[in-house]
């Protein structure tokens, strides 16, 4: 049974155009180069799994490079890219007109800060603001190990939903022609 052509084009781009897309799943480019290293993939659960699990074990440079591509929750970006795009669909959850959520998550996300020293991430789709804010409360009790864990299945998790997302355009859509061109 053939493979869903989005994992064909996956496998076929230059490695040049398919990391300048991975980064905007993940912004991590030890993972990125992990993944590529992996083509080609026989079918699309396999490199989800695959994205996941590198996704999981980021080393602490590709962890502090994509934390910083992060918005803090409640504070959608205005960029135009990518990752601006999937930041603002993914906490399409929280409602930025309640004034008390966004205070209450504000608030945590400072607590949050202070305790570990980086952004509180968290896999926001599918997810309201008031399961982020639980959540973010609930981790503000971790010690900084478990939660570094934590932060890695949440990276992993949004890695894999972009990359889905992607692959999902890959298989509507021919590559543009700078992916084609690109190396």
């Amino acid at each position: 049974m053939p493979q869903p052509a989005g994992v064909d084009t996956f496998n076929e781009l230059p490695a040049g155009a398919a990391t300048d897309r991975l980064l905007t799943c993940l912004h991590a480019p030890g993972w990125a180069r992990s993944l590529l290293a992996g083509r080609p993939y026989p079918d699309r659960e396999s490199l989800l799994a695959t994205a996941y699990r590198f996704g999981a074990v980021l080393d602490d440079d590709d962890l502090a490079a994509a934390l910083a591509q992060h918005p803090r929750i409640g504070e959608r970006p205005t960029g135009t890219g990518r990752d601006a795009a999937h930041s603002r669909s993914e906490q399409s959850g929280v409602n930025a007109a309640d004034a008390v959520l966004a205070e209450r998550l504000r608030a945590g996300n400072i607590a949050y800060e202070n305790t570990f020293g980086q952004v509180f991430l968290i896999r926001a789709a599918g997810r309201s603001g008031e399961q982020i804010l639980a959540a973010l409360t609930e981790r503000l009790g971790n010690d900084p190990v478990t939660e570094a864990g934590v932060v890695r299945d949440q990276l992993a998790q949004i890695a894999q939903l972009r990359l889905g997302a992607w692959l999902d355009e890959l298989t509507h859509t021919e590559p543009t022609h700078t992916e084609q061109e690109a190396s």
